[in-house]
């Protein structure tokens, strides 16, 4: 199991997930899975500029929900998988007691 997120680090990671191109971003990169995407593909899925999504996925990084490693002269980002899972655990607890609709 993985260990519990404090709630500042869980904020921020949610404050970043709270822009709608992050949240795709973050959305097309767990459907990814373990191979993860280049930028360029990432780019032609949001039809956003490039300097756009370098944006994003830099302040994705910062909280370290991705990782990005260079292969050759593509950026290839992937979804940082016990973070997220963090986050969606954080998110489970935090809405725990809510009564059933």
């Amino acid at each position: 199991m993985n260990q519990a997120i404090p709630f500042s680090e869980a904020a921020e990671c949610l404050a970043q997930l709270g822009h709608p191109h992050r949240l795709r971003i973050f959305n097309l990169l767990v459907q990814a899975g373990g191979a993860g995407l280049k930028v360029g593909e990432i780019q032609e899925a949001l039809a956003l500029p490039k300097s756009t999504v370098s944006h994003h996925l830099a302040e994705l990084a910062s909280v370290r929900l991705i990782s990005q490693t260079r292969e050759g002269r593509v950026i290839r980002c992937r979804i940082e998988v016990d973070r997220a899972l963090n986050i969606k655990e954080f998110m489970n607890r935090c809405c725990d007691g809510l009564p059933a609709a």
